[in-house]
């Protein structure tokens, strides 16, 4: 099999072949179609994350060569001996966010934030990802059922949609007047616009998302994906002017950039009594007053993809066509590496999916 494969943290991958796998047990082998790039990679394959001040967080757990990738989907070509009614050739997406099975985490239902030794594809070590001909899932209750989605996006929801799901989730119930605010909409946070009017909009004619960026290109997709009003953040009283639009601020600001200047951003856009929910990993640190936090009534809280729960409940919205289909493009495997340096320099609309 071939691999597009992280061989020295912060260079260019490399292709590599390696022996195809068979699979044991309960594991099943897929076929790659389609693979996400995903902004998690390129915090992989630089070797760390951004903590701000200077510090890292190093990739310390992962051994090379690590094969990247954990937007998935495929086509079944082998199953293990105990596998039951999975047909070969069958076509399914990979659920990635794969944990021990054993931990107070796995055990209540979310292996997303495994403490007892996830087994993340494309993103744990000894768990290699999509950026490859083949990818091995070590259960079939992990193969999701994307219908009659686009596989393309049946892969890309495995992480933009089901991150985007599940922090959306988190903002809990709206009342008559209450705004969310998409901050950051790349891929993931189309997602975002997408599933907050799936999940928010019924009952308010008209209903839509808030939405803010600093790409002017990146606005103009979340607005016709359904944002009732963009900001564009570069824009010294773009946040003064939200404030405006909303009396008083957003009741959830959901961050998927995580950066210093979204969540400053964030902070200042929403109202009293409401809640930032940080979803992307760009980096940097916060510092707020710590009385900022009664006398606001505020609350921080973080959300990381979502749970195999998460999953199916998000699928079901798609199957049922109440998800608009975000933008991407696809480019071979061969590509991946200028697809990641895009990716970073914002060049990137929606997602973009590689073709082994």
């Amino acid at each position: 099999m071939l691999s597009l494969a992280v061989t020295e943290f912060g260079k260019p991958l490399q292709a590599i072949e390696t022996p195809t796998p068979t699979p044991q047990g309960t594991e099943v082998l897929l076929k790659v179609h389609n693979a996400g790039v995903c902004h998690s990679d390129v915090h992989i394959h630089d070797g760390y994350f951004d903590l701000g001040g200077g510090n890292k967080l190093p990739m310390a757990n992962i051994k090379l060569p690590h094969t990247l990738g954990h937007e998935i989907e495929g086509e079944v070509i082998a199953v293990g001996p105990e596998v039951k009614d999975i047909k070969i050739g069958a076509r399914y997406a990979a659920f990635p966010w794969i944990g021990c099975g054993k931990c107070p985490s796995c055990l209540r239902g979310e292996e997303n934030i495994c403490v007892g030794g996830p087994r993340q594809l494309g993103c744990s070590n000894g768990c290699p990802g999509g950026y490859a001909t083949h990818c091995m899932v070590p259960h079939p209750r992990y193969l999701i059922d994307y219908g009659k989605t686009d596989p393309a996006l049946g892969a890309a929801y495995m992480c933009s949609g089901v991150t985007a799901y599940a922090a959306m989730k988190k903002v809990g119930e709206l009342g008559p007047n209450d705004q969310v605010l998409v901050l950051g909409c790349g891929g993931v946070g189309m997602m975002g616009v997408q599933f907050a009017k799936a999940m928010f909009a019924q009952n308010r004619k008209d209903w839509g998302p808030l939405a803010a960026d600093i790409i002017d290109g990146h606005l103009e997709a979340a607005k016709k994906a359904g944002a009732s009003k963009t900001y564009n953040t570069k824009d010294p009283e773009a946040a003064k002017q939200l404030m405006a639009d909303t009396g008083g601020g957003a009741y959830a600001v959901v961050d998927f950039v995580g950066s210093e200047k979204t969540f400053a951003f964030a902070s200042q856009t929403v109202r009293r009594g409401g809640k930032i929910i940080i979803v992307g990993l760009f980096g940097g640190a916060m510092q707020m007053p710590l009385p900022m936090f009664p006398f606001r009534t505020i609350s921080i809280g973080g959300s990381m993809v979502g749970s195999l729960t998460d999953t199916q409940e998000m699928m079901k919205l798609v199957r049922e066509g109440k998800v608009d289909p975000i933008p991407y493009t696809k480019r071979p495997l061969s590509e991946a590496n200028s697809a990641l340096e895009d990716l970073v320099a914002g060049k990137v609309t929606g997602r973009v999916i590689l073709t082994p």
